[in-house]
């Protein structure tokens, strides 16, 4: 545990315990960051736009990009929760695509 202890320290990473206040606060402070895998089940209208994708839950972001792009036609925008329309903006941003 030591080394790990001091792998982290060199590298300037600190190991801690958080509170599920602090938890919450995190996640609300992470906008504009993308998952490295975008889990399906929290996203209602990427779920539904994600119907042939078949064997997986998760799509890495430009998959999911892809699939908001191709289909934005069938995408129920207002319908959209603030969490899903954060994440279709950050995609955007981050692999600069144009807004849908």
């Amino acid at each position: 545990m030591g080394a790990y202890m001091n792998a982290l320290a060199a590298l300037g990473l600190a190991l801690g315990v958080l509170s599920p206040t602090e938890t919450v606060q995190q996640k609300a402070n992470r906008r504009g960051w993308i998952p490295a895998r975008i889990r399906l089940e929290e996203y209602p209208q990427l779920k539904r736009l994600a119907w042939q994708v078949h064997g997986t839950d998760t799509l890495t972001p430009p998959e999911a990009l892809s699939i908001y792009t191709r289909n934005s036609r069938h995408m129920d925008e207002s319908a959209m929760e603030p969490h899903e329309r954060e994440l279709l903006e950050a995609l955007h941003l981050a692999l600069g695509e144009s807004h849908v």
